[in-house]
């Protein structure tokens, strides 16, 4: 039989001691979040082009639904037309790289003269108070570009 141990009892530390010191939150090294101050996009902006996958998928959809009608879950076209450009060959690709490339020329073009057409606007911005009319001559409309006046 076992004795009791009153002289071990006597020297441990009472228990609100013990609670005081868990209570302690434990200091970590985690990296506080710094939250990224995103841009608005620019509505006037031109939009960017699509990639080959994703020219690929337009005609894919097209044929996809004619050959399954009765698939209507976007992620079943997804996933079939994922696994059908994985299994096509680089010159399989290439009608759609090359259509690819050539919207991105385009883009860069329409992107040059949106910079252009800004960087006039806000030239013009600083140098006199905006007013409505000032304002309305600084937005992009596609209508009006391709259209001669005529007297």
């Amino acid at each position: 039989m076992k004795g009791l141990k009153s002289a071990t009892v006597a020297s441990k530390k009472p228990v609100a001691e013990l609670l005081g010191a868990k209570a302690e939150p434990k200091k970590t090294m985690k990296k506080e979040k710094v939250q990224k101050v995103s841009k608005k996009k620019d509505a006037d902006a031109p939009k960017r082009p699509a990639g080959a996958f994703f020219i690929f998928m337009e005609e894919f959809r097209k044929s996809f639904k004619l050959e399954f009608p009765d698939v209507k879950s976007g992620p079943a076209v997804g996933k079939a037309g994922g696994e059908k450009w994985k299994s096509l060959s680089a010159t399989e690709k290439a009608p759609y790289v090359e259509k690819a490339s050539k919207r991105k020329a385009e883009y860069e073009i329409a992107m040059q003269e949106y910079e252009k057409k800004k960087l006039n606007c806000n030239a013009d911005a600083e140098k006199s108070v905006v007013t409505e009319k000032s304002a309305s001559a600084c937005e992009i409309h596609d209508d009006e570009a391709g259209q001669e006046v005529s007297s």
